[in-house]
């Protein structure tokens, strides 16, 4: 329906023949030599090839047919469909690369219980777990981002029509990742063609093509020549921008040598195509030196060393070029026409259709449409393309129909066996370089769509200086229902040190077991609100000095807890905040009531340069301590870990930091070089939280950090004001 609303379009705009000016080319076309734009892949050096066209379209240089592979592929089908060199432009500076390179959607567009997951391991290395063995997901990359990316990028109304169909003649290339034969993608629908020919093995998942699973086309032809010669060019423009061979110093490593095979192939291709160019092209190859094929963080240089390269054989070009009107009748018939007002319509019938073990109506009732709800296209499109947030997910292609007024929606979902049953492998680790050091190896297993209300299972098990495990049942109380009941289980043991005015006094060995069940309502992916009662077996012993004996408590705790995340990170945030509030009750000594609360909260402060957050918390108790201490890295850095207790807790801390460099893909991510202001204490009168206080700390640190595969790693050195200084090294959660 959308393809034909767009070939009307055409014909109202420019007569049928416009719309096809492969089948019925001008007389002007007739009488000039028919020209070839043949774009190479390269990654994020391909963005060179929006810096080409522009200085083209400058030159006036006509173009009548585009073929290209990888990013060359996204690069001219977008153009061959109608969008503006402005457009390509837009879109190479507005996409957020860094997250279409991830490997999983933004953390804030995940479900919540994925999102509680990081809080709980913040690690990102997950193998699938199932009866044939362990297996590893197919891509570091996932489709979501990229797929919404392409979305955005393409004219509205082309997204589903076939590559030979477009306003321009275009062909791309995949490979065959079984056979390793060149794929010539011709009369795919344009989404798929470009979709599979970025397909970098390795970074984003195979695609399968009319039963063919192909992959990048870099592999077997990165700049096919050939190919534009045999669809009619009498001149070809080629523009390479393929990765050069590196040097011998980078290839230290496994990766580095497996990158360096990868670009051998590629090369060895691109040499074959230029010998296929005639005496009549044209090679236009920007020098980028400081572009490889994984950093987009040079975009706009990128853009401009292909303006400059195209620039340079500008005499070349010219020879090419039309006057003013014939160019200008040649863009009009080229360019998209104005995208239709994309009017809200009520949803009509909402169905799935799903390849595993998830039932349709979840999915149905996770997208939110209700029928005789208004929605607009986008609208739509945005509730398929959230339910990549589950988690379990391989694909979501969402169809709708206009039909009687009303706006029926498809959605087809191909779900990722290895994500319904998942591994995490976490490392944590904290040193003061003194004797307060902690290691500890943390695995988490989560088991989906257990059955047909789409029930969780998910497992916690830590080993090194604490010791604990724990085991959750989430039963949703209905298909997509956003009230469940959570049954768990929990057991933990490890030691702990007594602290009066900042010195240690004793150390304790305690171990704590627990079951518990909650009653909760999801808040759309944002957030819970749960209530539960937890019944509770907590053991004692001072172990230095050594003494005999165990003391031995029970406890029934009735609790609310309120929970917001709607953070893009938990290291250094750009965007979104946290919220854990909560209140327990339970029976005192003397059978009255004791009260415990806590609220800890933490907002996102970034800049152009900079990231980090805004902490806070509070704690109280009635009797006793409160349920949160302080001391460690940032945490009153520079105070022993866990040192300041109290019936009242307060606390806050700005971080920030600067991007300095980053890690390889595979390795990690950002570097960052940062600070922390940090104040708080342990109070028991609630006058002494005045500034007066002698009890309330300062202090500070300044760090390193990099975002690793097992989270943020810090290595820095902290203070307190008037007292402590020490060095830190940190692999795990700080929040």
């Amino acid at each position: 329906m959308r393809a034909a609303a767009a070939l009307a379009c055409l014909l109202l705009a420019g007569a049928a023949a416009a719309a096809s000016p492969q089948a019925a080319p001008d007389a002007a076309t007739a009488a000039r030599p028919r020209i070839a734009l043949v774009l190479s892949g390269g990654g994020a050096r391909g963005f060179a090839h929006i810096g080409v066209l522009r200085v083209l379209r400058q030159l006036q240089v006509p173009v009548d047919i585009v073929v290209g592979t990888s990013m060359g592929s996204v690069v001219g089908g977008a153009y061959a469909a109608g969008a503006s060199v402005d457009d390509l432009a837009r879109m190479a500076r507005e996409t957020d690369w860094d997250q279409v390179v991830a490997d999983r959607p933004a953390r804030d567009q995940l479900a919540y219980r994925r999102r509680e997951e990081d809080v709980l391991l913040p690690s990102r290395i997950e193998f699938g777990v199932h009866r044939d063995g362990v297996t590893l997901p197919p891509s570091a990359a996932g489709n979501a981002a990229l797929e919404q990316a392409l979305g955005r990028l393409l004219p509205e109304g082309t997204r589903d029509l076939p590559s030979n169909q477009l306003s321009l003649p275009f062909r791309s290339v995949a490979s065959d990742l079984l056979t390793g034969e060149a794929v010539e993608l011709v009369d795919t629908p344009l989404f798929l063609t470009m979709r599979a020919s970025l397909a970098v093995p390795g970074v984003f998942a195979p695609v399968r093509v009319k039963e063919r699973l192909v992959v990048d086309g870099g592999l077997v032809r990165n700049l096919p020549v050939g190919m534009a010669h045999a669809m009619g060019a009498d001149i070809v423009i080629a523009v390479n921008v393929g990765t050069t061979l590196a040097p011998e110093k980078s290839l230290g490593s496994a990766l580095g040598v497996a990158q360096q095979m990868l670009n051998i192939l590629t090369e060895q291709n691109v040499q074959r195509s230029l010998r296929e160019l005639g005496p009549r092209d044209i090679l236009i190859a920007p020098k980028l030196v400081d572009a490889s094929f994984l950093d987009f963080s040079h975009v706009q240089n990128t853009i401009a060393a292909g303006e400059a390269a195209a620039r340079a054989l500008a005499p070349q070009l010219a020879a090419l070029a039309l006057d003013d009107a014939a160019y200008a009748q040649f863009e009009n018939r080229r360019l998209a026409p104005p995208a239709l007002a994309d009017a809200a319509v009520p949803v009509g019938l909402v169905t799935a259709t799903v390849n595993g073990r998830i039932n349709p109506q979840v999915l149905v009732a996770q997208t939110g449409l209700a029928p005789g709800q208004p929605a607009t296209m986008a609208q739509i499109r945005q509730a398929g393309d959230a339910l990549y947030g589950r988690g379990d997910l391989a694909r979501v292609e969402t169809e709708v129909q206009d039909a009687g007024g009303k706006r029926d929606v498809d959605i087809h979902a191909s779900v990722a066996p290895w994500a319904t049953s998942r591994l995490r492998v976490g490392l944590e680790l904290a040193s003061d370089f003194d004797d307060a050091n902690s290691f500890a190896m943390k695995l988490m297993y989560v088991r989906t769509s257990l059955n047909a209300w789409d029930a969780e299972v998910r497992a916690v098990m830590g080993i090194g200086d604490k010791r604990d495990i724990g085991v959750q049942f989430w039963q949703p109380l209905g298909p997509g229902a956003k009230w469940y009941v959570a049954p768990s289980l929990q057991y933990g043991a490890a030691t702990g040190d007594i602290f009066s005015s900042g010195r240690r006094l004793a150390r304790t060995s305690y171990n704590v077991s627990s079951a518990s069940l909650v009653l909760g309502r999801e808040l759309g992916n944002w957030g819970d609100l749960q209530l539960g009662v937890r019944r509770q077996n907590a053991a004692t012993r001072v172990v230095v000095p050594e003494q005999d004996g165990t003391t031995t408590t029970f406890d029934t705790t009735q609790f609310v807890r309120y929970r917001v995340d709607t953070l893009d990170s938990l290291g250094f945030p750009s965007r979104g905040v946290l919220l854990d509030a909560s209140l327990e009750r339970s029976p005192g000594a003397d059978g009255a009531s004791l009260a415990r609360s806590s609220i800890v909260g933490m907002a996102a402060v970034h800049t152009d340069n900079w990231a980090g957050h805004l902490y806070g918390e509070w704690a109280h108790a009635q009797s006793g301590a409160a349920p949160l201490s302080l001391g460690g890295f940032l945490r009153l850095s520079g105070t022993p870990a866990e040192s300041i207790q109290g019936r009242t807790i307060a606390f806050t801390r700005l971080v920030l930091a600067r991007r300095i460099g980053s890690l390889p893909l595979t390795l990690g991510g950002t570097l960052r070089a940062g600070f922390s202001l940090e104040t708080g204490g342990g109070f028991d009168q609630p006058l002494s939280l005045s500034l007066k206080s002698t009890s309330r700390k300062q202090a500070g640190s300044a760090f390193l950090s990099v975002d690793t595969r097992f989270g943020p790693a810090y290595l820095g050195a902290g203070a307190t004001r008037d007292g402590n200084r020490t060095l830190y090294l940190f692999l795990g959660p700080i929040w």
